[in-house]
């Protein structure tokens, strides 16, 4: 049957394009009219911009915990794969997530794979949770599967929001901060410095008038330095040496390394936890597990660990090796080994230290504020004082003089 790009409207207006397989043009526009979609380009041939899905735009987690649940449920329940797509694409509130469903429906139903139907939208469906599901459609389990991954999206979008809106206030106070200094530097400090005599400047005074007076005559080219500083290490982070170095400096901050550590160790203790849990191998269940974790430098300790493994010791041991895991985690890992309940103690392991990590991130941050006000304080301070002296020491002389 031939495709047909086009171009529509979604209800609530925002536009949607895609690809559809139909026997005829009008066939494709009564599918168009049956999602609810308002047609306004309709032609036979391949797409010729990207759509709304998985190539372009990525889904907020919240919209994927509620779908990948509200699946679950539906076939749970007993509704056949294609009737619950086709469901799930009428609910959904999110127009480029419709367009998403209805393509992994049209995929699905033509024999393709649930988890390989995701992969076609690397944006929306990241790595693991394909993964996971393919283990799930492959064992029997895909229901619990796709439970358990709505349950860790669930936790992993409340510690993510949990950590921007900490960090909210701090940023705009620095951002506030920024403005002020450079107002100051830029259009206050020039101004009172033309009342001053050098001869009157001390050491402070010479450092906030040179860096007025390069704010002042550089701006542009300041502004153009920093933004090009910033886009270079962008790129170069994305480098696999740049996140290599990247990775070492999460392990080792002063302070944030170790939050950095806990919650790489906690994504991946409940990933590994949910796939063994889900009946799937260890040596498997290493093998998605390890990208879990976000870390480069961990993931291949636990490369290493999976090799451990196959040969038969247990899995506590070669993560000792590491020096990244806590000691009191290891012990429990190592006991829940020999209790044979280690896909119980792991999902534990991530909910204690998870909701510890999120008290650290708090204190951190509270920490974080009272330091940018002394700092930006301290900076006015300097600013004050080169321009206060100065002047002190005019009218002490023009007072000796008189």
């Amino acid at each position: 049957m031939p495709t047909f790009s086009y171009r529509a409207v979604a209800k609530d207006g925002g536009a949607v394009t895609g690809s559809l397989t139909a026997e005829n043009y009008q066939v494709a526009m009564r599918m168009l009219e049956e999602r609810s979609l308002v047609p306004v380009n309709v032609r036979e041939g391949a797409v010729a911009a990207k759509s709304l899905t998985g190539g372009t735009k990525k889904i907020k987690l919240r919209y994927l915990t509620t779908f990948y649940s509200q699946l679950a449920d539906l076939l749970r329940a007993g509704v056949p794969m294609l009737r619950s797509l086709d469901v799930l694409a009428r609910q959904s509130a999110n127009a480029a997530l419709t367009e998403i469903i209805r393509e992994v429906r049209e995929d699905v139903s033509g024999g393709m794979a649930l988890a390989e139907a995701f992969e076609k939208h690397p944006n929306a469906f990241n790595h693991l949770h394909c993964a996971m599901i393919r283990a799930g459609e492959s064992g029997g389990f895909l229901e619990d599967v796709l439970s358990r991954i709505s349950v860790f999206a669930e936790r992993q979008d409340e510690l993510r929001n949990k950590v921007v809106g900490a960090m909210i206030y701090p940023a705009v106070l620095l951002a506030a901060g920024a403005v002020v200094l450079t107002f100051l530097m830029v259009f206050v400090v020039p101004k009172l410095g033309k009342n001053l005599k050098e001869e009157d400047y001390n050491v402070l005074t010479y450092i906030v008038m040179d860096s007025a007076d390069i704010l002042e005559h550089h701006f542009g080219l300041i502004i153009l330095g920093l933004a090009a500083i910033v886009v270079g290490v962008s790129s170069f982070l994305k480098t696999d040496m740049g996140l290599q170095l990247k990775a070492k400096a999460e392990l080792k901050a002063p302070v944030a390394g170790k939050i950095f550590v806990m919650m790489a160790v906690c994504r991946f203790c409940r990933i590994l936890g949910t796939m063994l849990g889900n009946g799937v191998p260890i040596l498997q269940s290493l093998k998605i597990s390890k990208d879990s974790a976000g870390n480069p430098i961990l993931a291949e300790q636990i490369e290493d660990a999976a090799e451990s493994v196959r040969r038969g010791e247990p899995l506590s041991a070669p993560l000792a090796t590491a020096g990244l895991f806590p000691p009191d985690i290891l012990d429990m890992i190592a006991v829940a080994e020999e209790s044979n309940s280690l896909e119980n103690v792991l999902v534990q392991i991530a909910d204690t230290n998870e909701a510890r990590t999120a008290r650290q991130i708090d204190l951190a941050v509270r920490l974080i504020e009272p330091l940018l006000l002394m700092l930006m304080a301290g900076m006015v301070l300097c600013i004050a004082l080169a321009l206060l002296l100065p002047i002190l020491s005019m009218s002490t002389s023009a007072m000796r003089g008189g």
